[in-house]
């Protein structure tokens, strides 16, 4: 690769000599980090995040060829490098090109389509999408593939709007129109067709016949969308409800709308939460230091607050609840919004602020639009020079009533920069200011300028500057005077408790559903407000429990809202992505070791890989190779790099991890047989899986661990049940049954439905297999399950049939049993002599039978101590 062609490309071929004087090549090349960046000199934000972006693209071609590398454990071979992707995807169509073809030279029809073929190119490679495919008058685009951003279906949209503005004043010799349909969903993707397909890269699923079919739904110039695109769009568009459709080859109707263009709405924190906020819990400290500052900045001491954390952390949120404490005192509010789509959009934010003032809509006349302009300079006495300048800068037209100035583009960009900060200290003039900067990791490089100036100007006028921002932006301000910085940290559980009792109102929801939410959510407000609205949705506690947890599809428990975001900090690691999925197809917690027997890696290759997950926020390490462990910073972000594993591909990577366990730590599963329970599972190797399922069971039932041991046994049954019926098959079942009765007892008590359930399928089971022993104990569960809950029908029915069972299977502990249940079922009906002879005759039976007492006394102690025989008989000799 030429470095210097694609440097210039980008326009930055100005950074040419530091590459070559670092010996940057294209083997170094898709590894830099924005940290190598800031060493190679470049200091400008917009700068370093364009080539981070174009090195992503470098990234993804680079990983196809490395991927064959990277897994021991699946046969990577051209046509299986595939993935499972949430992706939007976006149909164009040439509206009338059948037409065209028969009246025009298909020569002039080539020019002309080529020249909607590059519109539309140029076009989604500014929205960052992928141009998959040129069907004839038709284009097949991704966004989210191979490059996931969090706003994927918002950029597809946008992307939609501008193409269907841009066709309409192509240079052709006729007036072209597009229709266009957007999906979003689940999908198979990549090079299916193998390597010789060049570009293209094919899609599997319903999502890409979806936006074929609403693009044919769409009139000329409309932009048509699915309801599974609209749900991540909350308010940042104005939409128009087309209402419910039925199209050819899909399933089930589908409501469609039609995309008009961006809202006014101010905020896209408040737009993409339309329906209103949460609750704000567990954050009374930053609001009161806030508070503060803000006290500080009305007394004239400007103050800076610098708002700091991940994604989804509630910096928004913070500043929400800031403006409604404040509400009620006279102030001036300024809110700029950084846009990701707009990282090298100069001075963006601040054009959409001061276009929002102005009140300016989509079809104001341009004299309109110079009024209001006009009208919001007048407020802070503006003066004619500034006016002008500002009139420029938002692309408006002087009509004459301001000055003409001639400057130089450097010149004109000062006196810019000049105007604005004048702007600021006019308007404290009247009332305090709050001036809010969100999202600065995607400001641009002049509204950075704009921002530090602010910074340095407010130190003595009544100003509180927030700046919000994720920990990848490096604000150069620290250590200022009057300049506080601020970490948002993750929420406790208590705090996590109050959100949810807010979120779910007097729904309800199980026990064990809000358990997971709150170990999967990590204590991040947005993680858990998403998991329990997609938990909330779901159709009943089945389903509810699947979305909640990773068992069994990893894709369901990552809701959509939250998918694209993750995917987004996957796909930039590159070559690293791949020991991701590895690590996450192990578990939330993997060691140094076993990782490394799992991939073909050169230790420092492994190394390097491993620094850059950590380094990217997604892992934590504790202690150093080769005896480190690593921890997924989030449970959601190891669900959504295993999710995108063909299922194939799990299932052979679990079946290699089984293998290298076995080999090589056998104490882990002596320690853990969960561990390899679970991976022969996943890897459906399902008669080995159950004999693990049954030992973690019970040794945590052992344990008194007895949460753990149910789940543990419940895996193991439905395992069980993927087999052919057989003797056998309901033989370890038994196993599993009998095994699970005193952990139900204990978690749930005797009288609960799944405990009476496990008894009543045990004696099924003893029943059906001949077998004495084990009936002891399940009909004795089964009875005191009935005798718990009142129930002296079903006592009477059970002791008929223990009776019944003690004359089929001659067995002395059979006919013990079967003396016990009648002798208290005979007291509990009033039948005190018939009770005492029940019992007396248990008591004899157990000594003319020669029966080992320690060995019953033991086996009955599981369910009911024997003792009370001698109690319940002498309570019945009056």
């Amino acid at each position: 690769m030429d470095l210097g062609s694609w440097l210039r490309s980008l326009g930055l071929e100005q950074y040419e000599p530091a590459f070559r004087e670092n010996a940057i090549d294209d083997s170094v090349l898709p590894r830099l980090t924005a940290e190598d960046l800031k060493d190679l000199g470049i200091a400008i934000v917009g700068h370093r995040r364009k080539l981070l972006d174009a090195i992503a693209v470098l990234r993804t071609d680079a990983n196809a060829e490395a991927a064959t590398d990277t897994l021991s454990t699946i046969d990577r071979s051209p046509k299986d490098i595939a993935e499972r992707r949430h992706v939007t995807v976006m149909f164009s169509d040439l509206v009338g090109s059948t037409a065209l073809s028969a009246r025009m030279d298909p020569e002039d029809l080539r020019e002309l389509i080529s020249a909607y073929h590059k519109c539309v190119a140029e076009i989604v490679r500014r929205f960052d999408g992928f141009v998959a495919q040129y069907l004839g008058d038709g284009v097949l685009v991704y966004f989210g593939y191979p490059q996931a951003h969090e706003d994927d279906a918002e950029r597809a949209v946008r992307a939609g709007l501008e193409l269907t503005a841009a066709v309409g004043v192509l240079n052709t010799c006729v007036s072209l129109q597009t229709r266009i349909g957007i999906a979003t969903g689940l999908v198979v993707v990549g090079d299916l067709l193998g390597s010789a397909a060049a570009q293209e890269r094919a899609i599997i699923g319903e999502t890409q016949n979806l936006a074929a079919r609403l693009q044919g739904l769409a009139e000329p110039n409309m932009v048509v969308i699915a309801e599974s695109t609209r749900r991540l769009l909350g308010n940042i568009f104005e939409l128009q409800d087309l209402g419910t459709r039925e199209l050819k080859g899909i399933p089930e109707s589908v409501h469609v709308w039609a995309a008009l263009r961006p809202s006014s709405v101010e905020s896209r924190f408040e737009a993409l939460h339309a329906s209103g906020l949460t609750a704000l819990v567990g954050r009374e400290e930053e609001c009161e230091l806030l508070l503060r500052r803000w006290t500080k900045a009305k007394n004239g001491e400007g103050q800076v607050v610098l708002l700091s954390g991940e994604a989804g952390i509630g910096k928004s949120r913070i500043t929400a609840a800031l403006l409604e404490r404040i509400a009620s005192e006279p102030q001036t509010r300024l809110r700029y919004f950084c846009s990701p789509q707009h990282t090298n959009s100069a001075l963006y934010p601040i054009i959409r602020r001061m276009e929002r003032a102005a009140g300016l809509t989509h079809d104001d006349s341009p004299q309109v639009r110079l009024d209001k302009i006009d009208a919001l300079l007048a407020q802070t006495s503006t003066s004619g020079q500034d006016a002008a300048l500002l009139l420029e800068m938002l692309s408006l037209a002087n009509d004459g009533r301001y000055p003409v100035i001639e400057l130089t583009p450097q010149q004109r960009l000062q006196r810019t920069l000049d105007a604005l900060t004048t702007q600021i200290e006019a308007l404290t003039r009247a009332n305090p200011v709050l001036m809010i900067f969100e999202d600065v990791h995607w400001i641009d490089p002049t509204s950075l300028e704009v921002l530090s100036r602010a910074v340095d100007q407010i130190q003595n006028i009544r100003v509180l500057l927030i700046v919000t921002f994720r920990p990848e932006f490096d604000p150069p301000w620290i250590g200022r005077p009057h300049v506080t910085a601020l970490t948002i940290n993750r929420l406790g559980q208590r705090d996590i408790d109050a959100m949810l009792d807010d979120l779910v109102g007097n729904k309800g929801l199980p026990a064990s559903i809000r358990q997971d939410i709150i170990d999967r959510t990590d204590g991040i407000p947005l993680f858990v407000e998403e998991m329990t609205k997609a938990v909330l949705e779901s159709e009943g506690e089945d389903e509810a429990r699947r979305t909640a947890s990773a068992i069994p599809s990893p894709a369901l428990a990552v809701p959509a809202s939250l998918h694209a975001s993750l995917m987004a900090r996957l796909d930039r690691l590159g070559p690293a992505k791949e020991i991701a999925q590895v690590g996450a197809a192990i578990g939330r917690q993997f060691s140094y070791a076993l990782l490394a027997s799992l991939v073909r890696q050169r230790e420092a290759e492994l190394a390097s890989a491993l620094d850059r997950l950590i380094a990217a926020g997604l892992l934590f390490r504790q202690g150093a190779p080769p005896h480190a462990t690593y921890l997924f910073k989030h449970a959601l972000v190891q669900d959504t790099a295993y999710s995108t594993l063909l299922r194939s591909d799990r299932q052979q990577l679990h079946a290699r991890i089984a293998e290298v366990v076995e080999r090589r730590f056998p104490e882990r599963i002596t320690r853990e047989p969960e561990l390899l329970a679970h991976h022969l599972t996943e890897a459906h190797e399902i008669e080995r899986a159950i004999g693990y399922w049954l030992k973690a069971g019970e040794r945590a039932a052992e344990r008194s661990a007895n949460l753990e041991a149910i789940r543990h046994l419940t895996r193991g049954l439905e395992a069980l049940k993927t087999l052919p019926e057989s003797p056998e098959r309901d033989r370890r079942e038994l196993a599993f049954q009998i095994a699970v009765g005193t952990p139900l007892i204990a978690v749930h008590g005797y009288s609960a439905a799944q405990t009476g359930a496990a008894f009543s399928r045990a004696r099924v089971l003893c029943e059906r297999l001949g077998e004495a022993e084990p009936l002891v104990a399940t009909l004795s569960g089964e009875f005191v399950y009935y005798f718990v809950r009142g129930d002296y029908r079903m006592m009477r029915r059970l002791t008929d049939e223990a009776r019944r069972v003690s004359e089929r299977l001659p067995n002395p502990m059979v006919r013990l049993a079967s003396h016990r249940l009648a002798g208290i079922t005979a007291m509990h009906f009033g039948a005190f002599a018939e009770a005492r002879s029940e019992f007396e005759a248990s008591c004899s039976n157990t000594t003319a039978a020669s029966i080992d007492r320690s060995r019953c006394t033991t086996f009955m102690t599981r369910r009911s101590r024997p003792s009370p025989i001698l109690r319940w008989s002498s309570g019945c000799l009056d």
